[in-house]
Protein backbone atom coordinates (compact mmCIF):
# COMPACT_ATOMS: atom_id res chain seq x y z
CA UNK A 1 0.00 0.00 0.00
CA UNK A 2 1.05 3.67 -0.85
CA UNK A 3 0.92 6.32 1.99
CA UNK A 4 3.44 6.78 4.72
CA UNK A 5 3.04 4.38 7.87
CA UNK A 6 0.73 1.96 5.89
CA UNK A 7 2.20 -1.30 7.32
CA UNK A 8 1.70 -0.27 10.26
CA UNK A 9 -1.60 0.64 9.68
CA UNK A 10 -2.19 -2.85 8.60
CA UNK A 11 -1.21 -3.85 12.28
CA UNK A 12 -3.41 -1.39 14.11
CA UNK A 13 -3.14 -3.52 17.11
CA UNK A 14 0.11 -3.00 17.81
CA UNK A 15 0.29 1.00 17.62
CA UNK A 16 2.35 1.27 21.06
CA UNK A 17 5.12 2.97 18.88
CA UNK A 18 3.82 6.22 18.17
CA UNK A 19 5.21 9.39 20.19
CA UNK A 20 1.03 10.35 20.07
CA UNK A 21 -0.18 9.01 23.24
CA UNK A 22 -3.61 7.25 22.95
CA UNK A 23 -5.71 7.64 25.82
CA UNK A 24 -6.16 4.13 27.60
CA UNK A 25 -8.89 3.73 30.41
CA UNK A 26 -8.40 1.95 33.27
CA UNK A 27 -10.25 -0.45 34.80
CA UNK A 28 -11.24 -0.35 38.18
CA UNK A 29 -13.34 -2.35 40.49
CA UNK A 30 -16.97 -4.04 39.02
CA UNK A 31 -18.78 -1.57 41.88
CA UNK A 32 -16.95 1.40 40.31
CA UNK A 33 -17.78 0.10 36.46
CA UNK A 34 -21.06 -0.35 37.40
CA UNK A 35 -21.44 2.94 38.74
CA UNK A 36 -19.39 4.48 35.91
CA UNK A 37 -22.22 6.10 33.42
CA UNK A 38 -23.85 7.88 36.63
CA UNK A 39 -20.52 9.42 38.60
CA UNK A 40 -18.95 10.22 35.09
CA UNK A 41 -21.80 12.61 34.37
CA UNK A 42 -21.51 14.59 37.70
CA UNK A 43 -18.04 14.87 37.66
CA UNK A 44 -18.05 16.16 33.70
CA UNK A 45 -21.50 18.54 34.67
CA UNK A 46 -20.47 19.78 38.24
CA UNK A 47 -18.57 22.51 36.78
CA UNK A 48 -21.46 23.92 35.06
CA UNK A 49 -24.71 23.00 37.29
CA UNK A 50 -26.13 26.01 39.06
CA UNK A 51 -26.65 25.96 42.78
CA UNK A 52 -29.31 23.93 43.87
CA UNK A 53 -31.41 26.45 46.05
CA UNK A 54 -32.30 28.09 42.37
CA UNK A 55 -34.07 24.92 41.52
CA UNK A 56 -37.45 26.63 41.78
CA UNK A 57 -36.46 29.17 38.77
CA UNK A 58 -35.34 26.53 36.29
CA UNK A 59 -36.78 25.08 33.40
CA UNK A 60 -38.17 21.61 34.07
CA UNK A 61 -34.39 20.29 31.94
CA UNK A 62 -32.81 22.59 34.31
CA UNK A 63 -34.36 21.29 37.44
CA UNK A 64 -33.97 18.03 36.07
CA UNK A 65 -30.12 18.53 35.83
CA UNK A 66 -29.58 20.13 39.19
CA UNK A 67 -31.75 16.96 40.55
CA UNK A 68 -29.63 14.38 38.82
CA UNK A 69 -26.29 16.51 39.40
CA UNK A 70 -27.07 16.26 43.49
CA UNK A 71 -27.89 12.17 43.65
CA UNK A 72 -24.72 12.01 41.37
CA UNK A 73 -22.88 13.74 43.25
CA UNK A 74 -24.06 12.29 46.76
CA UNK A 75 -23.46 8.79 44.91
CA UNK A 76 -19.95 9.43 44.43
CA UNK A 77 -19.06 10.69 47.80
CA UNK A 78 -20.47 8.08 49.45
CA UNK A 79 -18.40 6.02 47.04
CA UNK A 80 -15.37 7.75 47.83
CA UNK A 81 -15.72 7.36 51.50
CA UNK A 82 -17.56 4.04 51.80
CA UNK A 83 -16.52 1.98 49.44
CA UNK A 84 -14.45 -1.50 50.98
CA UNK A 85 -11.19 -0.15 48.84
CA UNK A 86 -9.97 3.11 48.20
CA UNK A 87 -10.37 4.60 44.76
CA UNK A 88 -8.61 7.65 43.70
CA UNK A 89 -10.52 10.05 42.73
CA UNK A 90 -9.35 10.53 39.17
CA UNK A 91 -9.27 6.78 37.95
CA UNK A 92 -13.20 6.90 38.96
CA UNK A 93 -13.22 9.65 36.37
CA UNK A 94 -11.59 8.18 33.52
CA UNK A 95 -13.23 4.84 33.52
CA UNK A 96 -16.59 6.95 34.12
CA UNK A 97 -15.78 8.41 31.09
CA UNK A 98 -15.96 5.09 28.94
CA UNK A 99 -19.29 4.69 30.38
CA UNK A 100 -20.61 7.86 28.99
CA UNK A 101 -19.00 7.25 25.60
CA UNK A 102 -21.18 3.76 25.68
CA UNK A 103 -24.05 5.30 26.81
CA UNK A 104 -24.35 8.42 24.36
CA UNK A 105 -21.84 9.04 21.14
CA UNK A 106 -18.64 6.30 20.64
CA UNK A 107 -16.99 9.35 19.04
CA UNK A 108 -16.99 11.61 22.50
CA UNK A 109 -13.92 11.62 24.48
CA UNK A 110 -12.76 12.85 27.76
CA UNK A 111 -9.14 14.62 27.60
CA UNK A 112 -7.18 15.09 30.82
CA UNK A 113 -4.21 17.73 30.68
CA UNK A 114 -1.74 15.55 29.57
CA UNK A 115 -3.94 13.95 26.90
CA UNK A 116 -4.21 17.63 25.96
CA UNK A 117 -0.38 17.87 24.28
CA UNK A 118 -1.21 14.29 22.60
CA UNK A 119 -4.43 15.81 20.77
CA UNK A 120 -2.76 19.42 20.00
CA UNK A 121 0.29 17.05 18.16
CA UNK A 122 -2.77 15.02 16.35
CA UNK A 123 -4.67 18.25 15.38
CA UNK A 124 -1.72 20.57 14.33
CA UNK A 125 0.87 18.42 13.67
CA UNK A 126 3.31 20.67 15.55
CA UNK A 127 5.19 19.81 18.44
CA UNK A 128 8.35 20.87 20.56
CA UNK A 129 11.12 18.61 20.03
CA UNK A 130 14.05 16.74 18.03
CA UNK A 131 11.62 15.23 15.71
CA UNK A 132 11.40 11.29 14.97
CA UNK A 133 9.57 8.41 15.79
CA UNK A 134 10.77 5.75 18.53
CA UNK A 135 10.18 2.20 19.20
CA UNK A 136 10.86 -0.20 21.78
CA UNK A 137 13.61 -2.48 21.65
CA UNK A 138 14.20 -5.38 24.15
CA UNK A 139 15.23 -2.74 27.67
CA UNK A 140 15.41 0.49 25.31
CA UNK A 141 14.08 2.57 23.14
CA UNK A 142 15.24 3.45 20.04
CA UNK A 143 14.94 5.77 16.74
CA UNK A 144 12.14 4.41 14.43
CA UNK A 145 11.93 7.11 11.57
CA UNK A 146 14.22 10.73 12.20
CA UNK A 147 11.96 13.20 9.81
CA UNK A 148 14.08 14.48 7.11
CA UNK A 149 15.57 17.62 8.18
CA UNK A 150 14.71 17.95 11.76
CA UNK A 151 17.37 18.42 14.69
CA UNK A 152 17.47 14.14 14.89
CA UNK A 153 18.56 13.76 11.28
CA UNK A 154 20.92 16.80 11.36
CA UNK A 155 22.27 15.42 14.14
CA UNK A 156 23.01 12.26 12.55
CA UNK A 157 20.44 10.09 14.62
CA UNK A 158 19.62 7.22 12.43
CA UNK A 159 17.03 4.56 12.64
CA UNK A 160 17.89 1.53 15.06
CA UNK A 161 19.87 4.02 16.98
CA UNK A 162 19.37 2.85 20.46
CA UNK A 163 18.86 5.83 23.57
CA UNK A 164 21.13 4.74 26.69
CA UNK A 165 20.66 8.45 28.75
CA UNK A 166 18.93 11.59 28.37
CA UNK A 167 20.52 14.98 29.93
CA UNK A 168 22.19 11.98 31.99
CA UNK A 169 19.92 10.25 32.91
CA UNK A 170 19.53 6.02 32.53
CA UNK A 171 17.08 5.42 29.95
CA UNK A 172 17.29 1.42 30.31
CA UNK A 173 13.91 0.06 31.22
CA UNK A 174 12.10 3.46 30.28
CA UNK A 175 8.57 3.25 27.91
CA UNK A 176 8.02 4.75 24.48
CA UNK A 177 6.11 7.39 26.86
CA UNK A 178 8.99 8.18 29.33
CA UNK A 179 11.04 8.52 26.35
CA UNK A 180 9.19 10.90 24.23
CA UNK A 181 8.77 13.20 27.31
CA UNK A 182 11.76 13.90 27.71
CA UNK A 183 12.89 14.42 24.08
CA UNK A 184 10.32 17.26 23.88
CA UNK A 185 10.14 20.61 25.38
CA UNK A 186 10.38 24.00 24.99
CA UNK A 187 11.71 25.07 21.09
CA UNK A 188 15.27 26.24 21.17
CA UNK A 189 16.56 24.70 24.15
CA UNK A 190 19.12 21.69 24.27
CA UNK A 191 18.53 17.97 25.54
CA UNK A 192 21.73 15.86 25.34
CA UNK A 193 21.56 12.10 24.36
CA UNK A 194 23.27 9.59 25.08
CA UNK A 195 22.99 6.93 21.90
CA UNK A 196 24.77 3.77 20.75
CA UNK A 197 25.17 3.47 16.86
CA UNK A 198 23.47 0.70 15.12
CA UNK A 199 25.67 0.52 12.65
CA UNK A 200 28.37 -0.14 14.67
CA UNK A 201 28.08 -0.20 18.32
CA UNK A 202 30.17 2.96 19.18
CA UNK A 203 28.19 5.17 21.84
CA UNK A 204 28.46 8.59 21.16
CA UNK A 205 27.02 11.86 23.19
CA UNK A 206 24.44 13.55 20.58
CA UNK A 207 23.15 16.83 21.61
CA UNK A 208 20.30 18.47 19.50
CA UNK A 209 18.21 21.66 20.28
CA UNK A 210 14.81 21.40 19.96
CA UNK A 211 12.52 23.03 17.62
CA UNK A 212 9.14 23.58 16.36
CA UNK A 213 8.30 20.42 14.53
CA UNK A 214 5.79 20.22 11.95
CA UNK A 215 5.03 16.24 11.04
CA UNK A 216 4.32 16.57 7.39
CA UNK A 217 0.37 15.36 5.84
CA UNK A 218 1.92 14.79 2.24
CA UNK A 219 4.83 12.16 2.84
CA UNK A 220 4.92 12.06 -1.04
CA UNK A 221 3.68 13.61 -4.28
CA UNK A 222 5.19 12.66 -7.42
CA UNK A 223 4.86 11.89 -11.40
CA UNK A 224 3.73 8.28 -12.18
CA UNK A 225 3.90 7.36 -15.74
CA UNK A 226 2.41 9.00 -18.78
CA UNK A 227 1.74 12.35 -17.73
CA UNK A 228 0.02 10.87 -14.16
CA UNK A 229 0.55 12.84 -11.11
CA UNK A 230 -0.17 10.95 -7.48
CA UNK A 231 0.00 12.57 -4.59
CA UNK A 232 -0.64 10.69 -0.74
CA UNK A 233 -2.03 12.72 1.86
CA UNK A 234 -2.51 11.13 5.55
CA UNK A 235 -3.78 13.94 7.51
CA UNK A 236 -5.92 17.16 7.60
CA UNK A 237 -3.83 19.45 10.07
CA UNK A 238 -3.71 22.85 10.05
CA UNK A 239 -1.40 23.55 6.58
CA UNK A 240 -2.86 20.46 4.45
CA UNK A 241 -4.27 22.78 2.34
CA UNK A 242 -1.24 25.14 1.52
CA UNK A 243 1.03 21.08 1.58
CA UNK A 244 -1.36 19.71 -1.05
CA UNK A 245 -1.77 23.06 -2.71
CA UNK A 246 2.11 23.22 -3.10
CA UNK A 247 2.01 19.36 -4.43
CA UNK A 248 -0.11 19.88 -7.18
CA UNK A 249 1.50 22.76 -8.35
CA UNK A 250 4.97 21.35 -8.27
CA UNK A 251 3.63 18.37 -10.51
CA UNK A 252 1.79 20.90 -12.98
CA UNK A 253 5.51 22.47 -13.21
CA UNK A 254 7.30 18.96 -14.12
CA UNK A 255 5.06 19.48 -17.76
CA UNK A 256 1.50 18.35 -18.91
CA UNK A 257 -0.73 16.62 -16.33
CA UNK A 258 -2.96 14.39 -17.61
CA UNK A 259 -4.82 13.00 -14.20
CA UNK A 260 -4.25 12.67 -10.97
CA UNK A 261 -4.29 10.15 -8.11
CA UNK A 262 -5.25 11.53 -4.88
CA UNK A 263 -4.47 8.58 -2.11
CA UNK A 264 -6.95 9.10 0.56
CA UNK A 265 -6.28 5.70 2.09
CA UNK A 266 -5.85 5.27 5.79
CA UNK A 267 -6.40 8.90 6.47
CA UNK A 268 -8.22 9.21 9.24
CA UNK A 269 -9.55 12.78 8.93
CA UNK A 270 -9.11 16.14 10.91
CA UNK A 271 -9.73 19.60 9.90
CA UNK A 272 -12.91 20.18 8.26
CA UNK A 273 -12.26 23.22 6.53
CA UNK A 274 -8.78 21.98 5.36
CA UNK A 275 -10.83 19.38 3.49
CA UNK A 276 -12.87 21.94 1.78
CA UNK A 277 -10.15 24.41 0.64
CA UNK A 278 -8.89 21.00 -0.90
CA UNK A 279 -11.74 20.83 -2.58
CA UNK A 280 -11.56 24.02 -3.78
CA UNK A 281 -8.05 23.01 -5.83
CA UNK A 282 -10.42 21.40 -8.17
CA UNK A 283 -13.77 23.04 -8.43
CA UNK A 284 -14.87 26.53 -9.23
CA UNK A 285 -14.99 28.89 -6.47
CA UNK A 286 -18.60 29.42 -4.68
CA UNK A 287 -19.12 25.68 -4.65
CA UNK A 288 -20.86 24.17 -1.59
CA UNK A 289 -18.45 21.28 -0.59
CA UNK A 290 -20.41 20.24 3.25
CA UNK A 291 -23.25 21.60 5.11
CA UNK A 292 -23.03 21.47 8.81
CA UNK A 293 -26.33 21.30 11.08
CA UNK A 294 -26.71 21.00 14.77
CA UNK A 295 -30.03 19.95 17.12
CA UNK A 296 -32.25 22.19 14.74
CA UNK A 297 -31.74 24.27 11.78
CA UNK A 298 -31.09 27.22 13.00
CA UNK A 299 -27.50 25.78 13.25
CA UNK A 300 -27.28 25.35 9.59
CA UNK A 301 -24.13 26.56 8.11
CA UNK A 302 -22.93 25.63 4.50
CA UNK A 303 -18.96 26.17 3.37
CA UNK A 304 -17.90 26.64 -0.08
CA UNK A 305 -14.65 26.53 -1.86
CA UNK A 306 -13.38 30.01 -1.88
CA UNK A 307 -10.03 29.48 -3.50
CA UNK A 308 -9.15 29.72 -7.05
CA UNK A 309 -9.07 26.70 -8.72
CA UNK A 310 -6.12 25.17 -10.07
CA UNK A 311 -7.04 21.89 -11.76
CA UNK A 312 -10.83 22.14 -12.97
CA UNK A 313 -10.78 19.50 -15.63
CA UNK A 314 -8.50 16.54 -15.76
CA UNK A 315 -9.57 13.49 -14.74
CA UNK A 316 -8.43 12.34 -10.75
CA UNK A 317 -9.18 9.42 -9.35
CA UNK A 318 -9.68 9.41 -5.13
CA UNK A 319 -8.56 6.27 -3.48
CA UNK A 320 -9.73 5.24 -0.11
CA UNK A 321 -10.35 2.25 2.09
CA UNK A 322 -11.99 1.51 5.56
CA UNK A 323 -10.29 3.58 7.45
CA UNK A 324 -10.70 6.68 5.67
CA UNK A 325 -12.65 9.14 7.82
CA UNK A 326 -14.24 11.78 8.84
CA UNK A 327 -12.60 15.22 6.33
CA UNK A 328 -11.11 12.05 4.05
CA UNK A 329 -14.92 11.10 3.32
CA UNK A 330 -16.09 15.09 3.28
CA UNK A 331 -13.50 15.38 0.14
CA UNK A 332 -13.89 11.89 -1.23
CA UNK A 333 -17.73 12.69 -0.92
CA UNK A 334 -18.00 15.73 -2.72
CA UNK A 335 -15.75 15.13 -5.62
CA UNK A 336 -18.26 12.59 -6.38
CA UNK A 337 -21.66 14.30 -5.36
CA UNK A 338 -20.17 16.92 -7.68
CA UNK A 339 -19.01 14.16 -10.20
CA UNK A 340 -15.57 15.54 -10.13
CA UNK A 341 -13.46 12.71 -9.16
CA UNK A 342 -13.95 8.65 -9.72
CA UNK A 343 -13.93 7.19 -5.82
CA UNK A 344 -11.91 3.17 -6.27
CA UNK A 345 -11.15 1.28 -3.35
CA UNK A 346 -13.56 0.04 -0.41
CA UNK A 347 -16.33 1.68 1.26
CA UNK A 348 -15.07 4.56 3.98
CA UNK A 349 -15.47 4.40 7.51
CA UNK A 350 -18.49 6.36 8.03
CA UNK A 351 -17.71 9.34 10.14
CA UNK A 352 -20.31 11.73 9.37
CA UNK A 353 -20.29 14.05 13.06
CA UNK A 354 -18.39 17.24 13.50
CA UNK A 355 -16.70 17.36 16.84
CA UNK A 356 -15.85 20.54 18.84
CA UNK A 357 -13.48 20.38 22.08
CA UNK A 358 -15.23 22.35 25.28
CA UNK A 359 -13.36 23.11 28.68
CA UNK A 360 -14.91 21.61 31.61
CA UNK A 361 -12.26 22.38 34.46
CA UNK A 362 -9.13 22.23 35.48
CA UNK A 363 -7.29 21.80 31.83
CA UNK A 364 -9.49 18.98 30.98
CA UNK A 365 -11.72 19.26 28.10
CA UNK A 366 -14.49 17.06 26.24
CA UNK A 367 -14.50 16.30 23.10
CA UNK A 368 -18.36 16.39 21.57
CA UNK A 369 -20.15 15.24 18.65
CA UNK A 370 -22.21 18.99 18.50
CA UNK A 371 -23.41 18.27 14.67
CA UNK A 372 -24.03 16.00 11.63
CA UNK A 373 -22.29 17.04 8.08
CA UNK A 374 -23.76 17.04 4.67
CA UNK A 375 -22.13 16.65 1.77
CA UNK A 376 -23.19 18.33 -1.71
CA UNK A 377 -25.98 15.78 -2.66
CA UNK A 378 -27.91 16.09 1.01
CA UNK A 379 -26.91 12.78 2.06
CA UNK A 380 -24.99 12.00 5.60
CA UNK A 381 -22.89 9.43 5.32
CA UNK A 382 -22.47 8.93 9.14
CA UNK A 383 -24.22 5.45 10.26
CA UNK A 384 -27.36 6.36 11.96
CA UNK A 385 -28.05 3.31 13.57
CA UNK A 386 -24.65 2.26 16.08
CA UNK A 387 -25.73 -1.07 15.90
CA UNK A 388 -24.32 -1.47 11.85
CA UNK A 389 -20.94 -0.77 13.04
CA UNK A 390 -18.58 -3.51 13.14
CA UNK A 391 -16.37 -3.87 16.34
CA UNK A 392 -13.24 -1.82 15.51
CA UNK A 393 -16.02 0.83 14.82
CA UNK A 394 -16.49 0.72 11.00
CA UNK A 395 -19.56 0.40 9.23
CA UNK A 396 -21.08 -2.79 8.95
CA UNK A 397 -23.97 -4.38 6.94
CA UNK A 398 -26.20 -1.58 6.80
CA UNK A 399 -30.29 -2.56 6.54
CA UNK A 400 -31.78 -1.39 3.47
CA UNK A 401 -34.76 0.17 6.07
CA UNK A 402 -31.74 2.74 6.74
CA UNK A 403 -30.81 3.78 3.03
CA UNK A 404 -32.05 6.77 1.49
CA UNK A 405 -30.92 7.43 -2.38
CA UNK A 406 -30.00 10.73 -3.76
CA UNK A 407 -28.24 11.83 -6.63
CA UNK A 408 -24.83 13.09 -7.82
CA UNK A 409 -25.25 16.65 -9.67
CA UNK A 410 -25.02 14.15 -13.14
CA UNK A 411 -27.91 12.17 -11.92
CA UNK A 412 -25.98 8.89 -11.02
CA UNK A 413 -27.79 7.04 -7.67
CA UNK A 414 -25.72 7.12 -4.55
CA UNK A 415 -26.95 6.36 -0.98
CA UNK A 416 -26.25 7.37 2.66
CA UNK A 417 -26.48 4.93 5.53
CA UNK A 418 -22.78 5.29 6.28
CA UNK A 419 -19.35 5.98 4.24
CA UNK A 420 -18.85 6.49 0.76
CA UNK A 421 -19.04 3.64 -1.34
CA UNK A 422 -16.50 3.74 -4.36
CA UNK A 423 -17.51 4.22 -7.92
CA UNK A 424 -15.00 1.25 -8.82
CA UNK A 425 -14.93 -1.39 -5.93
CA UNK A 426 -11.14 -2.36 -5.29
CA UNK A 427 -10.28 -5.17 -2.87
CA UNK A 428 -6.92 -4.07 -0.88
CA UNK A 429 -4.48 -6.45 -0.95
CA UNK A 430 -4.27 -9.23 1.37
CA UNK A 431 -1.78 -9.23 3.92
CA UNK A 432 -1.49 -12.35 5.99
CA UNK A 433 -1.56 -12.90 10.18
CA UNK A 434 1.58 -14.25 9.29
CA UNK A 435 3.40 -11.52 8.00
CA UNK A 436 1.34 -8.75 10.52
CA UNK A 437 3.10 -10.96 13.61
CA UNK A 438 7.19 -10.91 11.64
CA UNK A 439 6.31 -6.82 11.59
CA UNK A 440 5.18 -7.02 14.80
CA UNK A 441 7.49 -8.62 17.18
CA UNK A 442 10.30 -5.96 14.90
CA UNK A 443 12.09 -8.80 12.94
CA UNK A 444 11.51 -6.81 9.45
CA UNK A 445 13.16 -3.65 11.28
CA UNK A 446 15.71 -5.56 13.23
CA UNK A 447 16.94 -7.07 9.68
CA UNK A 448 17.06 -4.07 7.95
CA UNK A 449 19.38 -2.60 10.58
CA UNK A 450 21.79 -5.66 9.68
CA UNK A 451 21.41 -5.10 5.87
CA UNK A 452 22.62 -1.57 6.37
CA UNK A 453 25.63 -2.41 8.62
CA UNK A 454 26.59 -4.72 5.31
CA UNK A 455 25.74 -1.72 3.35
CA UNK A 456 27.03 1.27 4.59
CA UNK A 457 27.58 4.21 1.62
CA UNK A 458 25.62 2.36 -0.94
CA UNK A 459 23.40 4.20 -2.52
CA UNK A 460 19.82 2.85 -4.19
CA UNK A 461 17.40 3.62 -7.12
CA UNK A 462 14.66 3.97 -4.72
CA UNK A 463 11.43 3.89 -7.04
CA UNK A 464 12.67 0.52 -8.34
CA UNK A 465 14.34 -1.18 -5.38
CA UNK A 466 13.10 -4.50 -4.05
CA UNK A 467 15.01 -7.38 -2.26
CA UNK A 468 16.58 -10.15 -4.48
CA UNK A 469 16.11 -13.78 -3.87
CA UNK A 470 19.81 -13.80 -2.21
CA UNK A 471 18.52 -11.37 0.20
CA UNK A 472 15.14 -12.74 0.93
CA UNK A 473 16.73 -15.93 1.56
CA UNK A 474 19.25 -14.10 3.95
CA UNK A 475 16.76 -12.74 5.66
CA UNK A 476 14.67 -16.67 5.92
CA UNK A 477 18.06 -17.81 7.76
CA UNK A 478 17.62 -14.69 10.17
CA UNK A 479 14.05 -15.82 11.27
CA UNK A 480 14.89 -19.45 11.72
CA UNK A 481 15.62 -19.47 15.34
CA UNK A 482 13.32 -16.70 16.20
CA UNK A 483 10.47 -16.97 17.60
CA UNK A 484 7.16 -16.05 15.92
CA UNK A 485 4.05 -16.95 18.02
CA UNK A 486 1.48 -17.06 14.66
CA UNK A 487 -1.42 -19.26 14.33
CA UNK A 488 -3.36 -19.09 11.23
CA UNK A 489 -6.62 -18.09 10.60
CA UNK A 490 -7.74 -21.57 9.15
CA UNK A 491 -6.20 -23.31 11.93
CA UNK A 492 -7.92 -21.11 14.73
CA UNK A 493 -11.39 -21.92 12.44
CA UNK A 494 -9.84 -25.74 13.10
CA UNK A 495 -9.80 -25.32 16.93
CA UNK A 496 -13.27 -23.67 16.79
CA UNK A 497 -14.84 -26.68 15.08
CA UNK A 498 -13.01 -29.15 17.45
CA UNK A 499 -14.29 -27.28 20.25
CA UNK A 500 -18.09 -27.57 18.35
CA UNK A 501 -17.44 -30.70 17.77
CA UNK A 502 -17.32 -32.07 21.30
CA UNK A 503 -19.83 -30.19 22.75
CA UNK A 504 -22.32 -31.64 20.06
CA UNK A 505 -20.77 -34.80 20.42
CA UNK A 506 -19.44 -35.50 16.89
CA UNK A 507 -15.90 -35.41 17.90
CA UNK A 508 -15.40 -38.97 17.73
CA UNK A 509 -17.21 -39.22 14.76
CA UNK A 510 -14.94 -36.85 12.63
CA UNK A 511 -11.78 -36.52 15.05
CA UNK A 512 -10.15 -38.38 12.32
CA UNK A 513 -10.83 -36.21 9.36
CA UNK A 514 -10.16 -33.42 11.97
CA UNK A 515 -6.46 -35.20 12.77
CA UNK A 516 -6.08 -35.10 8.42
CA UNK A 517 -7.26 -31.77 8.07
CA UNK A 518 -4.81 -31.05 11.20
CA UNK A 519 -1.70 -32.42 9.41
CA UNK A 520 -2.74 -30.33 5.94
CA UNK A 521 -2.64 -27.20 7.54
CA UNK A 522 0.51 -27.32 9.77
CA UNK A 523 1.50 -24.18 10.55
CA UNK A 524 5.38 -24.34 9.73
CA UNK A 525 7.16 -21.20 9.70
CA UNK A 526 9.65 -22.01 6.99
CA UNK A 527 7.05 -22.59 4.48
CA UNK A 528 4.76 -19.68 5.51
CA UNK A 529 7.85 -17.86 4.77
CA UNK A 530 8.07 -18.97 0.65
CA UNK A 531 3.56 -19.23 1.13
CA UNK A 532 3.55 -15.29 1.92
CA UNK A 533 7.02 -13.89 0.28
CA UNK A 534 5.57 -11.26 -1.80
CA UNK A 535 3.74 -9.17 0.85
CA UNK A 536 7.06 -9.58 3.20
CA UNK A 537 8.98 -8.74 0.70
CA UNK A 538 7.03 -5.36 0.21
CA UNK A 539 7.17 -4.80 4.25
CA UNK A 540 11.04 -5.21 3.87
CA UNK A 541 11.48 -2.80 1.01
CA UNK A 542 9.33 -0.13 3.24
CA UNK A 543 11.61 -0.52 5.98
CA UNK A 544 14.73 -0.28 4.16
CA UNK A 545 13.59 2.79 1.80
CA UNK A 546 12.41 4.38 5.05
CA UNK A 547 16.89 4.15 6.07
CA UNK A 548 18.35 5.23 2.57
CA UNK A 549 15.35 7.92 2.10
CA UNK A 550 13.35 8.90 4.74
CA UNK A 551 9.58 9.10 4.38
CA UNK A 552 9.41 10.10 1.05
CA UNK A 553 11.41 7.20 -0.51
CA UNK A 554 9.38 4.66 1.33
CA UNK A 555 6.08 5.84 -0.27
CA UNK A 556 7.09 6.60 -3.55
CA UNK A 557 8.94 3.00 -3.61
CA UNK A 558 5.65 1.66 -2.26
CA UNK A 559 3.62 3.42 -4.68
CA UNK A 560 5.66 1.86 -7.46
CA UNK A 561 4.57 -1.66 -6.31
CA UNK A 562 0.68 -1.09 -5.46
CA UNK A 563 -1.84 -2.83 -7.53
CA UNK A 564 -4.52 -0.12 -6.62
CA UNK A 565 -2.47 2.73 -7.61
CA UNK A 566 -1.75 1.18 -11.09
CA UNK A 567 -5.46 0.58 -11.52
CA UNK A 568 -6.50 4.20 -11.04
CA UNK A 569 -3.69 5.25 -13.51
CA UNK A 570 -4.89 3.09 -16.25
CA UNK A 571 -8.49 4.18 -15.21
CA UNK A 572 -7.10 8.19 -15.90
CA UNK A 573 -5.27 6.88 -19.26
CA UNK A 574 -8.77 5.40 -20.95
CA UNK A 575 -10.92 8.62 -21.13
CA UNK A 576 -13.65 6.63 -22.82
CA UNK A 577 -14.39 4.55 -19.43
CA UNK A 578 -13.65 7.60 -17.06
CA UNK A 579 -16.49 9.45 -18.72
CA UNK A 580 -18.36 6.70 -19.14
CA UNK A 581 -18.44 5.93 -15.11
CA UNK A 582 -19.12 9.65 -14.05
CA UNK A 583 -22.29 9.24 -16.56
CA UNK A 584 -23.98 6.07 -15.87
CA UNK A 585 -27.53 6.22 -13.90
CA UNK A 586 -26.40 2.48 -12.62
CA UNK A 587 -27.60 2.16 -9.15
CA UNK A 588 -24.32 3.05 -7.02
CA UNK A 589 -25.24 -0.21 -4.97
CA UNK A 590 -24.36 -0.45 -1.51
Amino acid sequence: MACAARWRAWYSNFKATSIIGVMKITNIYSMVKGCARVVAIVVLMMMSATPLYAQESRTKADFELGKTTEILANMMREIETQFVDRVPADKILKNASRGIVLATDPYLEYLSESDMAAFEVMTTGKYGGVGSLIRKKGDYVVFAQPYKGAPADVAGIKIGDKILAIDGKDMKGANVEDISSNLKGDPESDVTVEVERCLDGTRESVTMRRRRISIPSVPYAGMLRDGVGYICHNDFIDGSYDEVRRSVEALMAEGELRGLVLDYRGNGGGIMQEAVDIVSLFVPRGERVVSVMGRDSSSLHHYTTSHTPLLQNIPIVVLVNGSSASASEILAGALQDLDRAVVMGTRTYGKGLVQSTHHVGYNNYLKITTAKYYIPSGRCIHARDYSTLDSDGRVGIVPDSLITEYSTRGGRKVFDGGGIVPDIKVEPEYVSRFALTLYSMGYMEDWADEYMRRHVGESVDVRNFSLSDEEYDDFCRFIEDKDVPYESETRQALTALRKAAESERYDETIEASLDALEQMIKDDKMSNMQIYRDEIVKAINYELMLRYAYQEGAVENAVANDKMVDDAVALILDDEEYRRILSEQDLHMH
